[in-house]
């Protein structure tokens, strides 16, 4: 992914979700369906974006992405919230509807 196709990306009015994954990576995989869950619950409000890793070095180390799975929710160009491990689906849909409301 280019910046400029991330810049536009993050841009939205709607929230981004990004799980930024790597797919040799456990716990990525025990968050995968969470996110899922999360994304049928919210369902057109949100957007949900996996960028793997190792596929967008010049990404993960322009936001500074040490660890995997990192989450970001990103609207209007700003980032609202990061995290870093596997979070509960309650976790993430309160993070995910503080970020609609903003």
């Amino acid at each position: 992914m280019s910046k400029g196709s991330f810049s536009k990306l993050i841009n939205s009015d709607k929230p981004i979700l990004i799980d930024f994954h790597a797919t040799w990576c456990g716990p990525c995989k025990t968050l995968s369906p969470i996110i899922q869950e999360v994304k049928e619950e919210f369902g057109d409000k949100i957007r949900v974006i996996k960028i793997d890793v190792d596929k967008n070095t010049e990404l993960t180390k322009k936001l500074e992405i040490m660890s995997m799975p990192t989450m970001m929710i990103f609207k209007a160009g700003k980032n609202l919230w990061r995290t870093v491990g596997v979070q509960t689906k309650s976790a993430i849909a309160s993070k995910v509807q503080e970020s609609i409301d903003a």
